[in-house]
């Protein structure tokens, strides 16, 4: 599933190359017809992610909410910028190897790479690089939910949880049933949401950091590397842990997940060496603490990671360091 770094990403796609323009909604699918026809022929007024959640404004105060889920993705095609520190699924480098281990140490991204470049791409958890468009706009690939065209710029959504039209006080109900995300919410108001979400709660401090009303963003593999990152054993009460171990936790999320606005990866590892950052570009297998490393040696102690069952996802953690 795409977590909160991807949907900030995505989000940013929209606002480079929709933002304030007219846009010919439709539904390829079929299924989202009516919804598109309140879209269509209007202008894109703004661009929010908010967790896991998309939110596109048009300029008939109406909303198009997307939550892509396990299966969702926005393929982009046209003059679109394709962002130079990207991996695409298979492995292959982007443009550059820039580095975004330390928060701040390189420009935005996906804007400061150029002029964009007529392309495809698609977002979700993964980015890849497909091939170029020589056609525009190009014929949908698939179950298209529903496809926004600009003169320039395509981007057709496909496989979502939701997609709805909304009005403002919809969206604002939405948004207000959403727990703090470290790039939209003010501090330190959103970090004392969290710390307060937390320790009210007798909840495992694993399932709080998957509740979409405590924190925005969270999904399975940062909430693995985020616990191993603090040393917290999994099933610790939320309200038994101490405010400065809850407050170093926020701010941990926000240090990962702005890394991972950057660099378009679930960066958590540190103080890589050259070559071991870019084998971690390359491989998931080579970015992580314990996710996905069930059986293999701890990076740290030496102890096999182990992966339970938690509310229908793995958890994988280390039965020593997080003892």
């Amino acid at each position: 599933m795409p977590e909160g770094h991807s949907v900030h990403r995505i989000s940013r796609q929209f606002a480079l190359h929709f933002v304030g323009k007219k846009v010919s909604a439709s539904s390829p699918q079929g299924r989202f017809a009516a919804g598109a026809k309140k879209l269509d022929g209007h202008t894109i007024t703004a661009s929010k992610a908010v967790g896991k959640q998309l939110f596109l404004e048009f300029d008939n105060g109406l909303w198009l909410r997307v939550h892509l889920g396990m299966y969702g993705a926005w393929d982009f095609a046209g003059d679109i910028t394709a962002d130079a520190t990207m991996a695409s699924a298979n492995g292959r480098i982007g443009q550059t190897n820039q580095r975004g281990t330390v928060v701040g140490a390189h420009e935005d991204s996906l804007s400061s790479i150029g002029a964009p470049r007529r392309t495809r791409l698609r977002m979700a958890e993964q980015e890849k690089l497909e091939e170029p468009v020589t056609t525009f706009p190009p014929e949908p690939v698939g179950a298209v939910r529903v496809r926004l065209l600009t003169d320039a710029t395509c981007a057709d959504l496909r496989g979502p949880t939701a997609c709805e039209v909304l009005r403002p006080d919809e969206v604002q109900a939405i948004v207000d049933s959403l727990g703090p995300d470290p790039i939209v919410d003010p501090e330190p108001e959103a970090e004392d949401r969290f710390v307060a979400n937390v320790h009210k709660s007798r909840t495992p401090i694993a399932l709080l950091l998957m509740d979409p009303s405590v924190v925005s963003g969270i999904g399975n593999v940062y909430r693995a590397e985020l616990l191993f990152r603090a040393k917290l054993e999994p099933h610790t009460p939320g309200r038994s842990l101490s405010e400065q171990t809850v407050r170093a936790l926020w701010r941990d999320w926000k240090k990962l997940l702005t890394i991972g606005v950057q660099t378009g990866q679930m960066m958590t590892m540190d103080d890589l060496s050259e070559e071991q950052y870019n084998a971690a570009l390359a491989s998931r297998d080579d970015r992580h603490w314990v996710y996905h490393r069930l059986g293999k040696p701890c990076r740290l102690c030496g102890t096999l990671i182990v992966m339970e069952t938690m509310a229908g996802r793995r958890l994988y953690y280390c039965p020593k360091d997080q003892a």
